[in-house]
């Protein structure tokens, strides 16, 4: 038999109940609500439903079994299913948040079990929309698999092509319903596809711009299982997530590229952020904001020396000390200074970098002209950057690790407010002697680097970022993760009549 919504129950789960020897209708309502946990993004065979022909076989058994599933789906719901992971320090889990017991014993004496689900169910944050969204991707992933569309080159409006134009528009036309009853224009990249494309590149908050390069391609490529699990991801994370600490608090969520200053539920200050390339990846941090550095020098982690700066020194030494870039080497255990024009560079291994690298404060410095200090083991910060162009791109995972601020002085600006003796005003005036100077916060804030994929925007939108440090997966994984029933889940009868 079909579950609601048309789609079969997993296997090994056992069918939705109809009318069972044994069972009262409330606890057949129960064993229908667990097998439509898909619904919540949690996998129903995770929670050992008891088959309903238990009812009529073993009522008592049938009841204590069927009150287990139902206190660990309830638990998950509640609580999430992955109370902890490795490196993600910033999941907000806070178990004092959701009075567990409470909700256990209500579990234990409601005459209406499913409609306490129900209710736990949307008790996270953007829960309904989130539920809204993923019932769509399943809907569109049901209509079945598409073929991958090869080549990297990009695909431009009035191409012809004859086996990736078709491939894009068969790919698109699984989820856009006004393209897929258009008319098939065949080889050819036609407005029509066109407009589908621009629709679909809004849609994943991408530059809209109707070309189909590499990372357009690389998004309609991925398995549309991947945005399923991005959502039961997201349904996960929001579950007993702890509230914001009071007052003033800096936000950066990395893979949508933005940073938010709140104080409570208002926003202070928005603006886009560069974060790492995936090979070096921001880490997620919960660190505190306690000083601003005006005109800072660069001191260049080693890796960066050997990788992106050892190709530029080999090329022309003098351009990059026109940019402020000074080389030392120890010398009888001093740092000493060396002239890069006197250093044979074609013959410095790669895989060893023997120098010290230092770029002065300038308007070349990778840095810009602001650097905020919040002291951590990563050695991350946000700084300003001389790169203006790239805030454009809808992508931003262009940066080493630390994160580029859009509006570096506006957050400067908001920081500074209620530290005796500075304004905005003579922090600019620091900046415009192009001396170094720091200047220490009257009071610290909170900084959280997380990473949420799935944005919910006013009015109930949902958007998918791309999971740029597979973090997503790495959390899906840890949901198919088996862990023993909770503590007081061995209540033997459910009291639904």
């Amino acid at each position: 038999m079909e579950a609601p919504g048309g789609l079969a129950p997993p296997a090994g789960l056992p069918a939705v109940p109809g009318t069972v020897p044994g069972a009262t209708d409330a606890l057949l309502r129960l064993v229908d609500r667990l097998l439509r946990l898909e619904e919540d993004g949690l996998d129903p065979r995770h929670y050992a439903i008891p088959d309903s022909t238990l009812a009529a076989a073993d009522p008592a058994a049938f009841r204590i079994a069927l009150h287990q599933a139902s206190a660990a789906a309830l638990t998950d719901l509640l609580l999430g299913r992955v109370r902890d992971l490795p490196g993600r320090p910033d999941l907000r889990r806070d178990p004092s948040a959701v009075n567990l017991q409470a909700w256990l014993a209500e579990l234990a004496a409601t005459p209406d079990p499913a409609g306490l689900l129900d209710r736990a169910a949307l008790l996270p944050r953007e829960a309904a929309a989130l539920k809204a969204e993923l019932a769509r991707q399943r809907q569109v992933a049901a209509r079945g698999a598409f073929t991958p569309i090869p080549g990297e080159a990009t695909i431009d409006p009035g191409d012809q092509d004859p086996i990736r134009v078709p491939l894009l528009r068969a790919r698109l036309a699984v989820e856009d319903a006004t393209l897929a009853a258009a008319p098939d224009a065949g080889s050819r990249y036609d407005t029509v596809l066109e407009a589908a494309v621009r629709r679909w590149q809004l849609a994943n908050g991408l530059e809209v711009d109707g070309r189909v390069g590499r990372i357009s391609l690389g998004l309609l490529n991925r398995p549309l299982g991947d945005r399923i699990d991005q959502l039961r991801v997201a349904l996960d994370m929001r579950r007993g997530a702890g509230t914001p600490p009071p007052g003033r608090r800096v936000e950066v969520n990395v893979p949508d590229f933005r940073l938010r200053v709140m104080e409570g539920d208002r926003e202070l200050l928005g603006m886009a952020v560069i974060v790492g390339q995936p090979a070096r990846a921001t880490p997620m941090l919960n660190v505190r904001l306690t000083a601003i550095q005006f005109n800072p020098p660069w001191g260049v982690p080693e890796r960066n020396a050997r990788e992106d700066l050892l190709p530029r020194f080999r090329r022309d030494p003098q351009a990059m000390m026109d940019k402020g870039f000074r080389v030392f080497s120890l010398v009888g255990g001093e740092r000493m200074e060396i002239d890069p024009r006197t250093i044979d560079w074609s013959s410095i291994n790669g895989r060893r970098f023997p120098y010290f690298v230092r770029q002065d404060a300038s308007d070349f410095s990778a840095l810009g002209r602001i650097k905020f200090i919040m002291p951590n083991g990563e050695d991350i910060y946000l700084h300003d950057t001389p790169d203006r162009h790239l805030f454009r791109r809808p992508d931003r995972a262009f940066s080493s690790g630390c994160i580029r601020l859009e509006r570096p002085n506006e957050l400067m600006g908001v920081l500074l407010e209620g530290t005796p003796g500075w304004s905005l005003a003579r922090a600019e005036r620091m900046l415009a002697s192009r001396a170094t100077s720091v200047a220490s916060l009257a009071r610290s804030l909170p900084v959280r680097l997380y990473y949420e994929t799935v944005v919910v925007e006013a009015g109930g939108r949902v958007r998918i970022r791309p999971d740029i440090y597979r973090l997503d997966a790495a959390y899906a994984r840890a949901m198919v993760a088996h862990r023993p029933l909770v503590a007081g889940m061995n209540r033997p009868q459910l009291s639904a009549r």
